[in-house]
């Protein structure tokens, strides 16, 4: 039987572009999730798509692909989420992220 309980989904919406000094910013924050003991975080890495500006970025064309979208999803208890997104706001302050409440299930394993 799956163990459910609630958590907070959190996905921060970058570019490969992004950066803080000279590392890409989605690194710094999957370091920083880590270092907070986050229960865990995934970074996505989309072929196309576009932004408020309305530029389309894609991988159709590999020369001129550039600034693509990366995502980072983290899954985590409430608190732990508020925290590391106060950091977030610290360290990107233009960042976009949406956040929304999920039943998480821990299904044990069977020996």
């Amino acid at each position: 039987m799956a163990e459910t309980e609630l958590a907070t989904r959190l996905v921060v919406f970058l570019t490969e572009d992004d950066r803080t000094g000279h590392r890409s910013l989605y690194e710094t924050l999957l370091k920083l999730a880590r270092e907070q003991g986050l229960a865990g975080a995934t970074v996505w890495r989309g072929v196309e798509g576009f932004g408020s500006a309305g530029i389309v970025r894609t991988s159709r064309f590999p020369d001129a692909a550039s600034g693509l979208p990366i995502m980072l999803e983290i899954i985590d208890l409430p608190e732990k989420v508020d925290r590391f997104l106060d950091e977030l706001g610290r360290i990107a302050p233009g960042a976009f992220a949406t956040r929304e409440s999920v039943r998480v299930s821990r299904f044990s394993r069977q020996s």
